[in-house]
């Protein structure tokens, strides 16, 4: 039957139908790869022999980040020190037990020696009528305080080298022999 809208004298085309090739399955996959395939080591890797270390990029610039918003780059983390196996020595309970003992001798040596001859010179200023006085056989009490200020001079260094040799000098090697211990382990490594 005629169609409606066509008119007899205009015959509609027959559309052309595409040249079509005859379908054909798509080629089998290739077989899989294991999932762990080991590659071998390269230079840049840290395990090959060749391997040499690079020195990380340096940090960009601040001034030429190219967003404003763009993260500043993070310092790089300084390097924790090692700690030692002992008390650092200018720490060490020796050494402060060391400076309080030479302490204490300096002051009482000085204050010793010292301490007599300004008796003395008080005595002198203030009592002149007792430094005048004769002890015996015609000596003055001026002049026996006098000849006694070496004597008590003496005193006073023999005491401080006594207390040394026996108090400060073991301390003082003890130190001395951790000293050079750590000086050789330090060398070691």
């Amino acid at each position: 039957m005629p169609d409606a809208f066509s008119s007899p004298e205009h015959p509609r085309p027959r559309r052309q139908q595409p040249h079509r090739r005859p379908y054909s399955p798509p080629p089998s996959p290739p077989p899989r790869a294991p999932l762990y395939q080991p590659y071998p080591p390269r230079p840049e890797d840290p395990g090959h022999p060749g391997h040499l270390p690079q020195e990380p990029d340096p940090a960009p610039d601040p001034s030429r980040l190219t967003y404003p918003w763009q993260p500043r780059p993070r310092p790089p983390e300084p390097q924790r020190p090692r700690m030692p196996r002992h008390q650092p020595l200018g720490q060490h309970s020796d050494i402060r037990r060391l400076r309080g003992a030479y302490r204490r001798q300096r002051r009482v040596a000085t204050l010793t020696a010292l301490g007599y001859f300004t008796l003395f010179l008080i005595l002198s200023a203030f009592a002149p009528s007792l430094m005048t006085s004769t002890v015996s056989g015609g000596l003055s009490t001026g002049l026996l305080l006098g000849l006694l200020q070496v004597p008590v001079t003496c005193l006073a260094i023999a005491l401080y080298e006594h207390s040394a040799r026996r108090r400060l000098d073991p301390v003082a090697d003890r130190i001395r022999r951790q000293s050079e211990l750590d000086a050789k382990r330090e060398a070691a490594r």
